[in-house]
């Protein structure tokens, strides 16, 4: 059998030399810098938090974000936003987006549809684990002590996967999550609505989840790091669909 790695920091700083990595999988690894020199990089498929990458002795990042950029037009709205117009008009594009690309999913045969592919689990699995928390998270953030919504946490967190180790060990049905998903949505589409520039600055004392450091967030850092997870979760799922659709 193939060797299986996780939950290990056996590999920090180690040094490999002549070393077979051919068809290796990575995955939620850091990666920090990592030098590699003098090897074959052939075939290479690399996704993730991408900085400083260089390739032969070359930049890639600036290419890499130029093209995502232009294939994903909501990262530009993402980064342009500044008012609560701003943040309106960005949750409406994610809102449409995300409506879109689960239609082009559930339009898959359903065995298509639950397959796998190289850089993930199925897409109907992708769907069912990925997308709902993030929402839950901005609303347990920025509905804190918020007056405008005059409510002290918004609907409640379920957890949509729960993990042993690196395998997937229980989940619950497409139906229920897409439910639940439809909550948390209507929640940051509450809060975006009486959105103002004044409540982007407010300063929101309680954590997004349990294990994140007690520190003030303001509500617009909230939301846009809730809005850039839905933009990069959907960018995974348009990338895994492409796959399964030429199937």
């Amino acid at each position: 059998m193939t060797a299986q790695y996780g939950n290990t920091d056996a590999f920090r700083g180690a040094s490999f030399t002549s070393a077979g990595f051919a068809a290796a999988t990575f995955r939620d690894c850091d990666m920090r810098r990592i030098k590699i020199v003098d090897s074959l990089l052939v075939d290479v498929s690399v996704s993730g938090d991408v900085r400083n990458f260089l390739v032969n002795d070359v930049d890639v990042t600036p290419f890499v974000e130029a093209q995502l950029d232009r294939r994903h037009l909501e990262r530009v709205q993402l980064r342009a936003m500044r008012t609560a117009d701003d943040f309106r008009a960005m949750w409406d594009t994610i809102e449409r987006l995300w409506l879109e690309t689960v239609a082009r999913a559930e339009r898959l045969p359903r065995l298509v549809m639950n397959g796998s592919t190289a850089s993930g689990p199925s897409s109907r699995r992708f769907v069912t684990c990925s997308s709902p928390p993030t929402p839950g998270q901005a609303g347990r953030s920025s509905t804190s002590r918020c007056p405008s919504t005059g409510s002290a946490s918004p609907t409640p967190v379920i957890r949509p996967r729960t993990r042993r180790g690196s395998a997937w060990t229980s989940s619950p049905s497409y139906a229920a999550v897409m439910e639940a998903r439809a909550g948390r949505v209507a929640v940051v589409r509450g809060i975006v609505d009486g959105l103002t520039d004044t409540e982007l600055a407010r300063m929101c004392t309680r954590a997004p989840a349990p294990g994140y450091p007690e520190e003030a967030r303001s509500v617009g850092s909230c939301l846009r790091v809730v809005m850039e997870e839905e933009c990069e979760h959907r960018r995974y799922m348009v990338r895994d669909l492409a796959v399964l659709d030429a199937r």
